[in-house]
This record gives structure tokens, sequence and C-alpha cells, in this order.
């Protein structure tokens, strides 16, 4: 019962006597109607009580700057396959909120989407694919696409897989958005199996078990049934339980075959190792086994996406976010192959720009994954992975030479140092990239060059594919308010993915539209 209800009727009490005590008599009416006051009071309290707090966690995103081409001609980063960002964006924007600044994380909502690119026919695990034409955002600037399209595995060749679901049955996971719907996205995955795949199970809570030994795929009952008989309860041993789960996998490890820990989890660990750094440090030893982690996140409320991400990134996996039975369905079916079968790791990409047609460039997104410029080269510099038929896709806004630069500043002359002489002889070359990768088990990698030539072509001009990506980063820089989104608006991207829509076959690009819409009037609402 509510501390404030005898509180406030005992002062409701006391100020009947007090006006009988004066001579003046109070209507049975104005008393009812203060007591009606008191009730409402009480009722707004108890809601307050119920409503749990929202213990959210995100990292804070410092957004990429434009960078002089002359002083910082190469520009370093990991690859990205995570779309997590855009289903937790999605979720916010359904429940009538923008999303805090530190969920929108460009390159996830970018990837998201799939884009056309051509497979390879050249035996490389993936294709490269540039385009470039001008910035819809900034008419003077220019915007490059570059995107990867891994080659393309049908599942019923895809290696032997090992799997051990890892699923926390703490009692933060017992809310309808969490373990049930954990359970019904599982049975999902598990319909894909085949005879020759394998399913361990580990749970935790206060402490972690082995719920499932290592099951063929072709046992689809009893794995379900194993799956059904889960319950939410106790406090969350994290740690334990990935250590348990990297166990399993190494005794039932398949050489040459998909050995991963899937773990679905809210990311609330609060018992035994729960810090960031140090389960980042269990996952860094534990990817050497050359085990790979995927990470799915439920819930919401408190949901810790900053732990999620980390834990993938360091764990040579992927991460997305399950809101929704469609959203399991996307990942863990649609895109079956991609989500669970590395053909590349440590990708890396490493961009050299020609000051003599690039004055400045900014890389948009790809914050949490940037790497200095000598980690290209250095095998031993962890870094993203590529699934069988997956799309990667980065952007960079470029201002041309001759253009005024609006964004970046000048710096004083060296004293000790002469600036380096640009060599103008490369014809129309703006741009070449290299890339790195390693195969799925392999330590060295191998080295792919591809140069780009400038481009003026309109935007109107660009490809659809183009033409919706940038679409979606203008969408994500104005949810973040972005110092970068220019002359950009809803309306603007509204329009831009309308006519870029294509084929849609899955009904994704015409759902974001629907986002963006209903972004424009939460934005509007908030003013």
């Amino acid at each position: 019962m509510s501390v404030l209800k005898p509180f406030y009727r005992s002062v409701l009490l006391l100020l009947i006597l007090a006006s009988c005590h004066n001579g003046t008599q109070q209507s049975s009416g104005e008393v009812d109607h203060l007591t009606r006051k008191v009730d409402a009071l009480d009722s707004q309290k108890n809601t307050i009580e119920e409503q749990p707090a929202n213990t959210e966690d995100y990292s804070t995103i410092v957004e990429n700057g434009f960078l002089k081409a002359k002083e910082n001609p190469l520009s370093t980063f990991s690859i990205d396959v995570d779309q997590a960002a855009y289903s937790n964006v999605r979720r916010y924007i359904q429940n009538g909120a923008i999303p805090p600044k530190g969920a929108v994380r460009l390159e996830e909502m970018i990837n998201y989407f799939d884009y056309g690119y051509a497979p390879p026919v050249n035996g490389d695990p993936f294709a490269v694919h540039t385009e470039t034409a001008v910035c819809p955002w900034n008419e003077k600037h220019r915007l490059l696409q570059v995107g990867l399209k891994g080659k393309e595995i049908d599942n019923t060749e895809l290696p032997p897989a090992n799997l051990v679901f890892l699923i926390d049955v703490s009692g933060s996971m017992s809310e309808p958005n969490k373990l049930p719907l954990v359970q019904s996205s599982m049975k999902l995955l598990i319909n894909q199996l085949r005879e020759h795949d394998k399913v361990a199970i580990v749970v935790y809570a206060g402490a972690a078990g082995l719920v499932l030994p290592s099951t063929s795929g072709n046992n689809k009952i009893k794995i379900k049934q194993a799956i059904d008989n889960l319950e939410a309860g106790g406090s969350t041993a994290g740690a334990a339980g990935i250590q348990l789960a990297y166990e399993i996998a190494k005794e039932n490890f398949i050489p040459n075959g998909n050995n991963r820990v899937i773990l679905a989890t809210d990311g609330d660990f609060n018992v035994g190792t729960s810090s960031d750094d140090e389960l980042v440090t269990l996952i860094e030893a534990e990817r050497k086994s050359n085990i790979f982690l995927t990470v799915l996140g439920f819930g919401m409320g408190d949901y810790k996406d900053n732990k999620m991400r980390q834990l993938a990134d360091k764990g040579n996996g992927n991460h997305a976010y399950i809101d929704n039975i469609n959203e399991a369905k996307k990942v863990l079916v649609n895109e079956f192959g991609s989500t669970l079968f590395t053909i590349a790791k440590d990708v890396k990409i490493q961009v050299e720009f020609n000051p003599a047609k690039v004055q400045a460039y900014r890389l948009i997104g790809y914050e949490n994954r940037m790497l200095q410029q000598e980690d290209f080269n250095d095998d031993k510099k962890d870094a993203g992975e590529l699934g069988a038929g997956h799309t990667v896709t980065a952007l960079y806004e470029i201002i041309p030479v001759g253009i005024k630069d609006e964004f970046t500043t000048a710096t004083d002359s060296l004293k000790y140092q002469r600036p380096a002489t640009v060599v103008n002889d490369f014809g129309n070359e703006m741009l070449t990239i290299k890339l790195r990768y390693k195969t799925p088990t392999g330590n060295e990698s191998k080295l792919m060059v591809t140069p780009v030539p400038e481009s003026n072509t309109a935007f109107e001009e660009a490809s659809a594919d183009f033409r919706f990506a940038a679409s979606v980063a203008s969408f994500g820089m104005l949810l973040r308010n972005s110092t970068y989104k220019q002359n950009s608006s809803y309306e603007d991207v509204i329009g831009w993915a309308s006519i870029a829509k294509g084929k849609d076959s899955n009904g994704y690009r015409d759902e974001f539209i629907q986002l963006v819409q209903a972004a424009a009037a939460l934005s509007v609402a908030k003013k």
C-alpha cells in the first residue's frame, strides 16, 4: 500500500476538522472532490513506483570529422556486418521516442539492408564495388560508396556446423520480449539445421549449466523440447556461461567446419566477471580457438548495447538486436548463411586519397571500427568478419579540390619539415582502395587493390542502391542531429528513399520509409 494515502487522508481530515472548528461547514461535494484528488495523487504515485527504471547503456559516439587529404591521405578501418543499431532504432521510434544518440550507429543502419552487388567470379571470397556521385545533402560535395559482396553458398553446401546456444535464463529475461522471444527465435534457427549439424545448449543464471549435450540437427524435436523447458529466474553469471559454452564448442570442434557460440541475452551481467574490460579479455582469449561468436540482443529497459557490441567485435563475430519474431526470421532464416557462416575474417579497408583530386574526406560511421594506418599490414590486429552472401557498405563524403572547405581549418606550417610533394600523374584517379582479409582458419592476410576514378554523376542518375544507402545515412545523421547533416531533412530522405525503393521483396525498404515518416512526426512533436 502507498505510504502517501494515509498521510494525505490525515491532512484532509485535519483540514475538515479545522474548517468545522472555525465555524464553516464543508459540503459533502467538496469533501468528495478533495478525496478524489487524494486518490488521483496516490494512483499516480503507484504508477511511478511500478515503472521500472530505464538502465539501457550505450557508448558515446564521437562522429568522424573531415580530414585534409594532404595531411591525412590514408583512412583505415575494419568492416562491420552488425545490424543491431537499425532494429534497436526501429524499436525506439515505433514506441514513440527518438533514440539516444549512442544507439544510432550509421554503419549498422546502412548495412541492415541488402544491396544488389554482384558476387565474386574469380575465386576470391568477396567482390569489391564502388560508385561515386554528387552528395545529395551538399551538391558541391561527392559521395563515394564502397561495397563488398561475399560469395554465395547454398545452405545445403555450407560446411557442417558445431553450434552452442548460450542462453541467459536469469530473472531479467522473464519478460515476453526476452526469454519467450529467444525460445521462438531459436526454434526458427533449429528448423534450418541439417543432419550433420549439431547443437548443444548452455544456460546461465546464478550459475552456468549444460542443458543439452551436442545433438544432431536431425533430432529437432529433442532440441526444441530442451528450448521449451527453459525458465527465467536468478542473477546473471554471464562470464561463467561464456566459459562453459566455449568449452563445449571445443569438445565438439569440427575441423574446417563452422564452430560458433550463439549468445542470447539482454547483456545485464551482474555476477562474477561482469565489467566490460574483463569480459572483453575473456572473449579475446577464446577467439584464438577459431570459434566464432554471434550475439543476439533481446529486451528493453535494461538492454546493455555497449557490452553486446564489444563482445561481438572482440569475439570474431556479429551482433543483431531481435525486437520481434520478424527480425528473428530475417537474421536466423533469411540471412542464415551470412549470419552464421564466416567466409573471410579480419577484413580491413584502407583508402588512399589523391590530394590532387580530393581536398578533404569524411568516413560516415564506423567510429568504433577505426584503425591506425599501420594496423592495416599487421596480421595480429583483429578486424571484422564477412559471412556467406553478406554485403558490406561504407560511404565517404568527399570535398573535391577547388571547392570551399567549410569543415576543416588550416594549421601552421611546420618548422622542421616541408610538405610532401603531390604527384599528379595518375590521370583521373581519385583514390585507391586496398583490402586485407584472412581465410576463416588462416593467420596470414591476402591483399586486394582497386583504384577509383573521379566522377561527377548526378545523384538522380546514380544506382537505386546508392541512393537508398545515402537516404539511410542521412536519416541517421538527422536522428543524431549531426553537425554534418547539412541541407538534408526528413522530407528529403522520404523522397530519395521512395524513388530508390526498388524491388524490395521483403518489404524492408518500405518499412524504412514508414520509420522516417514516424520519426519526422516525433521530431515535430518534440519541438
